[in-house]
């Protein structure tokens, strides 16, 4: 009988470490897309910088 209970002890056990798994690995996943999000909007930030100094440069060569 206790070979029985330790069973349906461990059977209960696997759905519980089941969604604790899934918490953890959803929990993983957002932060991975917080990081990248704010890389992106850096190197979106420095793009957008590197075009205003390229259309100024351009612009001052057709005014002269």
């Amino acid at each position: 009988m206790d070979h029985e209970s330790s069973l349906i002890g461990l059977f209960a056990i696997i759905p519980i470490l089941f969604y604790l798994g899934l918490l953890v690995l959803c929990v993983y996943f957002v932060i991975k897309m917080i990081k990248f999000i704010n890389a992106k909007t850096s190197l979106d930030q420095q793009r957008n910088e590197k075009l205003e100094e390229l259309i100024r440069v351009i612009g001052n060569g057709k005014e002269e």
